[in-house]
């Protein structure tokens, strides 16, 4: 069975930084494309940022410029730097596939931006 479990959030200030990370074990690790959702309040999930096996990476318009996903294979782990969060990054965020997701989804950890 898949675990997924989430680590690094936090409450910040506008402006501020936090670093993601995502341990994956259960799972040939390396064959996967991996994403970073997160769930607003009151709001539905949204995938936020993608990286494939090879390191391609996407991301939502929101995240842009901002955040940063990477993962490291000998660690099962995949990562999300967020720089310049705002208000509005407030959210729980987990990791998954983009597609097919895994089953259960992580705890999640909880990002505020506030000042």
């Amino acid at each position: 069975q898949v675990l997924l479990v989430e680590s690094g959030g936090g409450l910040v200030q506008p402006g501020g930084s936090l670093r993601l990370s995502c341990s994956v074990s259960g799972i040939i690790f390396g064959i996967y494309t991996m994403g970073w959702y997160r769930q607003g309040p009151g709001k539905e999930r949204e995938l936020v940022a993608t990286i494939t096996s090879g390191g391609s990476t996407n991301y939502v318009d929101s995240a842009k410029g901002r955040f940063t996903i990477s993962r490291d294979n000998a660690k099962n782990t995949v990562y999300l730097q967020m720089n310049s969060l705002k208000f509005e990054d407030t959210a729980v965020y987990y990791c998954n596939r983009p597609t097919s997701v895994f089953n259960p989804w992580g705890q999640g950890t909880q990002v505020t931006v506030s000042s």
